[in-house]
């Protein structure tokens, strides 16, 4: 065991700061470092459930399919608001593979056939508690057997494109694509490109 992992967390106190959409929680923590020093420190935890995302890719066609939908946080930072993304949502409860052949379905309107789990992360574990598991699964043109969109009742008003691989990965080093998720799903899909179809 290192020094760093020595080192102890003990919560003194939570506060639920606001509980809506999902919890945000203040936290202060007594936290031994690796040096043996306790400090008392104060963190802001948002609370949020975990998710799944996959990347959808056509062998014969050397394309995937994305999402184009409205992201209120692009908005607020000044980036184009109307992002482009792999499809994935939360998991509401159900096993994260059924889970994305959800979110697959309702998004891009492809039934998904056989789906590959391909890694676990954190998306911004300094603050936020969300796990996305990613996918990735082989389609065609014959898999696409509803016209997607997202669910009206959840006012979602998604795009769906159908994109070269090759031009997605481009469209990260021209900054039209910067969504963390999909980022690594298309990085992945170029490293792995032989593997998948």
């Amino acid at each position: 065991m290192t020094k760093f992992e020595k080192a102890k967390v003990e919560i003194v106190n939570e506060t639920t700061l606001s509980d809506q959409w999902t919890r945000l929680s203040s936290y202060d923590i007594d936290y031994t470092d690796s040096a043996g020093e306790t400090h008392r420190l104060k963190r802001e935890i948002y609370h949020r459930t975990p998710a799944a995302c996959i990347l959808l890719y056509d062998p014969k066609r050397e394309t995937v399919i994305l999402v184009r939908q409205f992201r209120l946080p692009a908005y607020l930072t000044g980036f184009p608001a109307w992002m482009i993304e792999v499809p994935a949502g939360l998991l509401d409860g159900d096993h994260p593979e059924e889970a994305i052949r959800r979110e697959a379905m309702e998004e891009t309107g492809f039934r998904v056939r056989d789906i590959r789990f391909l890694f676990k992360t954190f998306t911004s574990p300094g603050a936020v508690t969300e796990i996305i598991h990613f996918f990735a699964a082989v389609v065609d043109t014959t898999d696409r057997v509803a016209e997607g969109g997202g669910l009206t009742d959840e006012h979602e008003d998604i795009e769906v494109l159908e994109v070269r691989l090759a031009d997605a990965v481009a469209m990260i080093e021209a900054g039209e694509i910067y969504d963390a998720k999909t980022v690594m799903l298309l990085q992945w899909a170029a490293l792995n490109k032989t593997s998948l179809g």
